[in-house]
């Protein structure tokens, strides 16, 4: 069969669930087991998937590829996810970026912070994956737009 009347080739699972690009998800969190598995979930789920360790890969990596949602852990090493989550709200390209924070800390003041520095969502560890990925998808869909905290 030539390539004139060979079949077009079967969608990928990415492209069934999202269209033709799915969306890209930039995963950070310094415990690198929770990092490569949560990314390993996103992906299961149709998603493409990046990782970052900490607050400057995830600046470097949303910098060289703009993601469309960001699963940022807050207590990285070098610097706090709340400071990764004001640095790229202060750049044009993530002003409506979906930013989730799933992180340890659930008290109201970390509440707090989250507001305060443009994070969308405030989830704690363990990771409820229904809720996180209804967020993804709702966040990433064709039109969102980031209500401001």
């Amino acid at each position: 069969m030539d390539r004139a009347t060979a079949p077009p080739p079967e969608p990928s699972r990415e492209e069934r669930r999202h269209g033709a690009a799915a969306p890209e998800i930039l995963v950070v969190d310094d415990n690198h087991d929770a990092a490569d598995s949560l990314a390993m979930l996103l992906e299961l789920n149709g998603y493409r998937v990046g990782v970052a360790y900490d607050g400057g890969q995830a600046l470097a990596a949303a910098a060289a590829k703009p993601p469309a949602a960001i699963v940022l852990d807050l207590a990285l090493p070098d610097i706090t996810g709340y400071d990764v989550a004001r640095r790229l709200r202060a750049l044009p390209a993530f002003r409506e970026t979906l930013i989730v924070a799933l992180t340890g800390f659930g008290h109201d003041e970390a509440r707090r912070l989250v507001r305060e520095a443009g994070i969308d969502h405030h989830l704690v560890k363990p990771v409820d994956l229904p809720v996180l990925l209804g967020l993804l998808a709702q966040g990433t869909a064709p039109g969102f737009e980031r209500s401001t905290p």
